[in-house]
């Protein structure tokens, strides 16, 4: 094989803590394959930010709740890509649709378990076995602090990242004799559109750093778990909140 770049997946790549990853695996030497499902003109300017800072990737356009859509992608790419294999996945793909349990439609509830859930499941089982066999792999499952604490008018999130949480255990339980670790990441509040129409003022009195976070202090935190330097970390949930819940 000539060709000696290293490949890393994100889902939802192209905008708020997506974006910031990709462009973090880029600095760090990933070829980065920027996934989006309607947001091309958001993911196109990611990749340009990737490449104008010396990086390099593509775009794979792919909806992750989608298990037909998530197969024809990726089938596609490792069939175009001969002897090579994505050995970072970031399932950072996401949605909210808030509601009351008692006011929740049955769509509300499915998108979200669909999206969070049911994608980190499609995604990874397509590309694990590639890991396991190159004995290396990196797969870092993007959370929530409601995955972990649990907010009100959110059962539906704080459902599908609590699982991913349990996921995320047991399945590196499952590969880490082969070298590749599972690891899973939980935000807080992070300054991205999907906090839009929260009030900041109100919710950073209750953190005690007092301010939101910023889309690359995940990203940094992400590049690391990616590394080789973080071989010896698996199976946990590592929280990024400001202190707000630990």
């Amino acid at each position: 094989m000539t060709d000696k770049r290293r490949y890393a997946l994100v889902t939802g790549g192209g905008r708020g803590i997506g974006r910031a990853i990709s462009i973090e695996l880029g600095l760090r030497g990933y070829y980065t394959i920027v996934n989006y499902r309607n947001g091309l003109s958001e993911a196109s300017e990611t990749l340009e930010i990737i490449k104008s800072s010396g990086g390099d990737g593509e775009l794979l356009p792919f909806d992750v709740s989608d298990l037909s859509s998530v197969e024809v992608a990726l089938k596609g790419w490792q069939q175009s890509h001969s002897g090579e294999y994505i050995e970072v996945l970031v399932n950072n793909a996401g949605v909210r649709q808030d509601n009351l349990m008692m006011w929740m439609q049955n769509e509300e509830w499915d998108r979200v378990i669909d999206t969070n859930l049911n994608g980190f499941f499609y995604v990874t089982r397509a590309l694990l076995k590639d890991m396991l066999v190159k004995r290396f792999g990196r797969i870092i499952n993007i959370s929530s602090l409601s995955g972990i604490k649990g907010l009100p008018g959110q059962t539906n999130y704080s459902a599908a990242k609590g699982a991913l949480n349990a996921a995320t255990k047991a399945l590196a339980l499952e590969v880490a004799r082969k070298g590749v670790t599972v690891n899973a990441v939980a935000p807080g509040f992070i300054k991205t559109d999907m906090l839009n129409g929260l009030n900041e003022n109100d919710i950073k009195g209750n953190i005690p750093m007092a301010r939101f976070g910023e889309p690359s202090e995940v990203a940094h935190l992400v590049g690391f778990l990616a590394s080789k330097e973080a071989s010896y970390i698996t199976g946990e949930v590592i929280s990024i909140n400001g202190g707000l819940y630990t």
